[in-house]
């Protein structure tokens, strides 16, 4: 055996390809997080009502002129711009289907005016402001790229609406001099406060609670179906177990697969709601918020069952090569597909797809629901709950059809059949 070149040949192809693959999606997820940027949601809400330009006599919408501005300064293709009202973009902030909101209050333009007059009639006066919201509870690199996006934007606009300003002073006072000081504040006459909406409180690891508790939770029943699918043949004789020099290998018990399945798929039931209350309890201890504890708890219960029920199914199906199967559905391809730290929308449109279907990414949903949005995070942990029950439903499916079927087959464990035979 040790001189046949398949013998070196299959792990060795076999670890080179799966680390490969390994770093071409995760590297290929992270190095360039602007490049990719595509369909980025940021809410716009202009309030501004206008108002009278002075001496003119002519109305004017300032706001409007702003909108446009950003609409056409901001590539399409990169940032979805949503013009909606107030409520919507608190209500869209509140469920994480935004990273930001740009808001332009209601006296926007009038503000402006009186700021332009302000310049050569003494008194106080304060500069209009835009305020950009950022969301940190759906993702601290969202808010970077939020204001990546917000600040050039809105120090272009700034400087337009600057000329346009100065321009409307210098043609009303003719020849009168302007005070340098004024010249300056007409010059950029937009405060643009970027404040970020609901900040996280303490002890949520900048926004990261969420993801690693989503992947303990991935973990738990990906590992734990690993560990019980190894114990449990070693106990029902199916494989031998090694503790340090001991060697032990059981007589092989008369169960069939499905049988076998089904005791495999008791265990992760008992498990999982036990794992799931280590992790809350565990979380309590080092003092993370904690708004929906037995939400958190039943979510988590059921997610680590259906991760684990199918990760059993697939190594019940595909013996041992399930453990590949099973590292690449539920980590390789499943971590830089989450969005619990770079968003989808700033990875390439494959991890996009891969979103759509990937366990990680619906128990991410789910927890960051329950950790940080709320009643307003309602949708976000129906759907989560919802693709849950559709990945549990696979494997139940899986494990059952497969196992009958090998059963029906004669493929029984306890017989040992050649290489060619199988």
């Amino acid at each position: 055996m040790l001189r046949s070149p398949m013998f070196w040949a299959a792990p060795i192809v076999a670890v080179a390809a799966l680390m490969a693959l390994l770093a071409a999606l995760y590297l290929g997820g992270i190095l360039d997080p602007r490049g990719n940027l595509h369909g980025f949601p940021v809410a716009v809400v202009n309030q501004d009502e206008g108002d009278v330009t002075p001496g003119s006599g002519v109305r004017q919408n300032i706001g409007d002129q702003i909108v446009d501005g950003l609409v056409a300064g901001i590539p399409s293709d990169k940032v979805d711009l949503q013009q909606v009202g107030i409520g919507s973009a608190l209500s869209m902030l509140d469920s994480a289907e935004v990273y930001g909101a740009i808001v332009i209050p209601s006296d926007f333009t009038k503000r402006l005016m009186i700021l332009a007059q302000s310049s050569v009639v003494p008194g106080d006066v304060d500069r209009p402001v835009i305020t950009v919201h950022t969301n940190p509870r759906a993702g601290t690199f969202g808010v970077g790229l939020t204001e990546a996006i917000t600040d050039p934007a809105l120090t272009a606009v700034n400087e337009k609406v600057g000329k346009q300003l100065t321009d409307q002073v210098a043609a009303a006072v003719g020849n009168t001099p302007v005070a340098g000081a004024a010249r300056l504040t007409l010059a950029a006459p937009i405060d643009v406060l970027t404040v970020p909406y609901k900040p996280l409180p303490e002890h949520t690891g900048n926004g990261l609670s969420a993801f690693y508790y989503a992947l303990l939770v991935i973990l738990a029943g990906f590992t734990g179906a690993m560990i019980v699918n190894t114990l449990v043949d070693g106990m029902l004789g199916f494989a031998p177990t090694e503790f340090g020099p001991r060697y032990v290998h059981n007589p092989a018990v008369e169960i069939s697969r499905l049988q076998t399945l089904a005791v495999k798929w008791g265990v992760m039931l008992v498990v999982a709601p036990l794992v799931s209350g280590l992790y809350l309890w565990i979380s309590h201890l080092l003092s993370m918020p904690l708004p929906n504890a037995l939400g958190l708890w039943m979510y988590g219960t059921f997610a680590i069952v259906a991760v684990g029920v199918t990760a059993l199914a697939v190594l019940a199906a595909f013996g041992t090569v399930g453990l590949i199967v099973n590292l690449l559905v539920f980590v390789i391809l499943g971590l830089p597909s989450a969005g619990g730290t770079i968003p989808i929308e700033a990875t390439p449109p494959f991890f996009g797809w891969l979103a759509g279907f990937e366990p990680m990414h619906q128990v991410f949903l789910g927890v960051r629901s329950l950790l940080y949005f709320g009643a307003g995070g309602a949708t976000e942990l129906a759907h989560a709950v919802a693709m849950t029950g559709i990945g549990l439903a696979i494997g139940l499916t899986l494990g059952l059809v497969v196992t009958v079927l090998y059963d029906h087959k004669g493929f029984h464990r306890g017989v040992a059949r050649p290489a060619a035979d199988a």
